[in-house]
């Protein structure tokens, strides 16, 4: 079975950093059939359901390698986070000019 292996990025809906520090690995994802009855795309493989976190990359290599589980990882991109203070609104070096 093959897995991957990620950090999940955060919603575009929220500001914060919740659900987004754990490693997730879950199957890859298997080809779609489509019912003969109702026309509905459906698959018969229930791995897709499952995601497994866990707190470091190394415990997900472990489990994925103890199970005999072909598995990629893909690193998360580095997120700049740029300091600010409230009292940068009212500094002589801002661009723009301050007023009500």
């Amino acid at each position: 079975m093959k897995v991957r292996i990620f950090k999940p990025t955060k919603t575009a809906m929220q500001s914060g950093m919740r659900n987004t520090h754990e490693w997730v690995l879950e199957p890859e994802p298997a080809p779609k059939q489509i019912d003969p009855l109702m026309g509905w795309t459906s698959s018969r493989y229930t791995m897709e359901q499952v995601q497994l976190q866990f707190a470091t990359l190394e415990e997900a290599k472990a489990h994925a390698e103890k199970n005999g589980w072909q598995y990629t990882v893909e690193l998360p991109h580095a997120r700049p986070i740029r300091p600010k203070a409230y009292a940068d609104n009212f500094a002589y070096t801002r661009v723009g000019r301050w007023t009500h």
